[in-house]
């Protein structure tokens, strides 16, 4: 698997991280056995960046990761978590929430330190907050070794401009703004590096959006979004591939993007998505679709506060 460095970090990541959202099942009803080796053949392929939360599951994901990783020498791992947000409403910012979810996170996985700590979908709550109160927390934490690095994550692009105007970060996570679809990500990518940031890119796939999957109930995707994206995906079919495939690939292939993010609870389809990585991008393939989703490239929902939002093209 090839490699990355994250920012000034110092940290390596491979081009495909593993993703522990779904080992809490967020969304399917996942087998335990199924889960547990997921993560184990994540690893033995190279994908040894794990990212997880507390929200997952709302504890499941942790939990079951310290099951996982059990036996697992610490140093041939890099992992990372979030805080701050703990179920669908529920949400928690405070410092001493910061010092109370760390300790948590780290028992519930066995370990002694992240490498990596998130403040977890900071768009749903005031940001000033996050730059007043639970960043300067969490640098305390840092320098008591807990954690090594810290950042934030979250749907808008706003939200990172916002806090680093304000304050240094080491790493932000950003998710589904560097797909097929939409690529607003890379249009941030000068910023994020002036101002010497890891950059971590998730979920290639737009939660189901760029697959042949049905797409979960609570996806906000616009009928027209639907409907391009279904188009996508058969004029792939029809040409003898899979819009997955294109889609995974494409999201890893941005330079200045340590990583690419992407989980199951099933070993197959990461068995299926680190064969895909080791395989040459199909470029003709890629314009075709590129055509397609045109009417909607960069198309983007809200997703917490109104204000915390970038403004509607």
């Amino acid at each position: 698997m090839e490699r990355r460095p994250l920012g000034r970090t110092g940290l390596m990541l491979p081009a495909l991280s593993f993703g522990a959202s779904s080992l809490g099942q967020e969304f399917r009803s996942v087998d335990l056995q199924e889960a547990l080796t997921s993560v184990r053949v994540a690893l033995d392929l190279g994908m040894n960046f794990i990212d997880t939360s507390p929200f997952y599951g709302r504890g499941m994901s942790e939990v079951l990761l310290g099951v996982a990783l059990r036996g697992v020498p610490r140093d041939s791992y890099i992992l990372g978590s979030k805080l701050g947000r703990y179920d669908k409403d529920h949400f928690d910012f405070s410092a001493k929430r910061v010092v109370e979810s760390v300790d948590v996170s780290l028992h519930r996985m066995g370990v002694d330190h992240l490498d990596i700590m998130l403040c977890h979908d900071i768009e749903f709550v005031e940001m000033s907050q996050i730059v007043n109160e639970t960043l300067p927390a969490l640098r305390k934490i840092q320098e008591q070794g807990k954690v090594r690095f810290i950042g934030i994550s979250g749907y808008p692009m706003k939200i990172f401009k916002y806090v680093l105007d304000q304050v240094p970060l080491d790493v932000i996570l950003s998710y589904n703004h560097y797909t097929l679809q939409n690529s607003m990500l890379a249009d941030l990518v000068p910023y994020l590096k002036e101002k010497n940031v890891g950059i971590m890119n998730a979920a290639p796939f737009s939660a189901r959006l760029l697959t042949n999957a049905p797409l979960p109930p609570w996806h906000k995707a616009t009928p027209l979004v639907r409907r391009l994206c279904k188009q996508a995906a058969d004029h792939c079919a029809a040409n003898g591939g899979d819009i997955a495939e294109l889609a995974l690939q494409f999201s890893m292939a941005h330079p200045d993007m340590a990583t690419c993010v992407v989980g199951s609870a099933n070993p197959h389809n990461i068995r299926s998505w680190a064969a895909w990585a080791e395989t040459p991008l199909n470029e003709e393939l890629l314009e075709e679709v590129e055509t397609i989703l045109e009417p909607i490239h960069n198309w983007f929902y809200v997703e917490g506060r109104p204000e915390n939002n970038d403004p509607q093209p």
